[in-house]
């Protein structure tokens, strides 16, 4: 079997590697959902699981002089793909586990920002997650960590940094959070609002609280609307940890946890809640670095943006109430995948095996509203 890892692929591409090839087989409705960047359809799927020899005449506009990753959801048919493309005559390989390995792939990166400190964010490009983390004076704290530990802890290595606290900003709809655990293997706080911690074990944030990380200080600011329980983080003036509530071009959606039969009230009522969430966030310092949780395409960290230029980028940021309110209601577009187990799961009300995470998450965030 010729294979190229995801981890492999993901510094190919990150290097602009022009003699890569990224060939994705699958239905053109699910290339559309979510794919590798700069990658390139040929539906022929169908032909492949059926009489892969018929799906040669398609596969003949592949490039003769680049190197061909085949690409599926999990690699199975992107296997025979390569097989045909190399009797081809044809340099092909297929990407191991498909989109369910990219999904795997973390990136990571300093982020430049006005503090005696050093902040990394770690970025999931096949799921457009983003999470960071926070060193000063020896200690360190991960905000928004995905199930996926060893990429916290070699930050933690490289900076020789102990954790003294492990921070959510909400119970995630689109990815199942790694907090709880990352928490437990250090014997330190786990950090989630009360109105998210429904069935877990977890230090609740209130809203004001302030927790010291070496010599900077973490403001939790409570921010509800995308969930009852969200919060961002206010670090030590120079940024803002914003979760699902606000990024850079959109805010957070506001139907999920309704939908998930997690909460009480409704979608008009949330959307007039982050309304004034947003208004508590738009009183901090103009030249504060916002950083989101996600970004809507397949982010190379860093991703950022000082609020002067979210407020300048952002639509929803314009609206008044009763048009804000109107839109994030009535315009309501597709879930993240298995969004209500991954919502039980990161509130505690559901344990997933290690083996099924990867494959409970695959799928676009699509946690921003539209």
């Amino acid at each position: 079997m010729q294979e190229i890892s995801p981890d492999r692929l993901g510094e190919r591409l990150q290097n602009d590697d022009d003699d890569v090839f990224v060939l994705d087989i699958r239905h053109e409705t699910e290339f559309d959902d979510w794919h590798v960047p700069d990658s390139t359809t040929v539906d022929v799927y169908d032909e492949l699981t059926t009489d892969p020899e018929t799906a040669m005449k398609a596969l003949e506009a592949v490039p003769e002089d680049r190197d061909i990753v085949t690409v599926c959801a999990a690699g199975i048919v992107a296997d025979t793909a390569t097989d045909v493309l190399r009797g081809m005559g044809r340099d092909a390989k297929t990407l191991a586990d498909g989109m369910s390995g990219w999904s795997r792939v973390h990136r990571r990166s300093p982020v430049d920002v006005d503090l005696d400190a050093t902040l990394v964010q770690v970025a999931r490009p096949g799921k457009g997650c983003l999470s960071h983390v926070l060193v000063s004076d020896g200690d360190a704290a991960v905000f928004d960590p995905s199930h996926y530990l060893d990429e916290y802890e070699a930050v933690l290595d490289e900076h020789d940094a102990d954790l003294v606290g492990v921070f959510d900003t909400h119970a995630h709809a689109d990815h199942v959070s790694g907090g709880a655990d990352l928490a437990a293997e250090h014997d330190v706080p786990y950090y989630l609002h009360g109105k998210d911690a429904l069935a877990i074990d977890a230090t609740p944030l209130a809203d004001g609280r302030v927790v010291e990380v070496g010599d900077v200080d973490v403001e939790a600011i409570h921010t509800p609307g995308h969930s009852e329980g969200s919060v961002s983080f206010d670090v030590g003036g120079a940024a803002l940890l914003t979760g699902d509530t606000l990024f850079h071009e959109s805010v957070g959606r506001v139907e999920l946890g309704v939908e998930a039969g997690i909460e009480d009230s409704d979608v008009e009522s949330n959307a007039a809640t982050l309304y004034e969430s947003l208004r508590r966030l738009l009183d901090r310092p103009a030249e504060a670095l916002v950083l989101p949780s996600h970004d809507p395409g397949s982010p190379e960290p860093p991703v950022t943006a000082t609020l002067a230029e979210v407020r300048e980028r952002n639509e929803d940021l314009s609206r008044d109430r009763d048009e804000f309110v109107r839109e994030l209601a009535s315009d309501i577009p597709d879930h993240p995948p298995n969004f209500e187990r991954v919502k039980r799961t990161n509130v505690g009300q559901e344990s997933v095996p290690d083996a099924e995470l990867s494959e409970l998450e695959l799928g676009p965030n699509n946690c921003a509203a539209e």
